[in-house]
């Protein structure tokens, strides 16, 4: 079962596979990066979350707690959870996406029989993709 909903500005779609929290982590990421949130911008509760995208409030909390672990989001206590200012990558957090993610993508990529061509189309294509939604909410 796939759910495509529209919390505020995050956009998620569940899907089998990944652990939901990690696939919400994503989705908030992907947001914050194209600007679909702004730095200061208030983040959906754990509540709103919960109800709106029919998750567990569980779910929802973890996502939060590791948004906010990796400082894309700050919680102000009895207030709310707002964006941050986009974090700098750690060293270890770039060399953990060389080694790690862009591995998995490339073992993935080789599997279902994509060219190193095709593969790095589709990496441009995204990367354009986000700057270019950013570039359009900044206007």
């Amino acid at each position: 079962m796939c759910h495509a909903l529209r919390v505020t500005l995050l956009r998620f779609k569940a899907l089998p596979g990944e652990p939901i929290v990690d696939q919400l982590v994503f989705a908030a990421q992907k947001s914050f990066l194209s600007g679909e949130f702004s730095p200061g911008q208030a983040f959906p509760s754990v509540r709103t979350l919960a109800a709106e995208l029919k998750i567990h409030p569980n779910t929802a909390h973890k996502a939060v707690q590791q948004l906010i672990q990796s400082r894309w989001l700050e919680a102000r206590p009895g207030l709310h959870t707002v964006v941050a200012e986009q974090p700098i990558a750690r060293a270890s957090e770039r060399r953990r996406l060389l080694l790690q993610d862009v591995e998995r993508l490339v073992v993935d990529a080789k599997r279902v029989g994509i060219s190193l061509h095709e593969l790095v189309q589709g990496i441009s294509g995204q990367w354009s993709h986000i700057d270019q939604q950013a570039a359009e909410r900044r206007k």
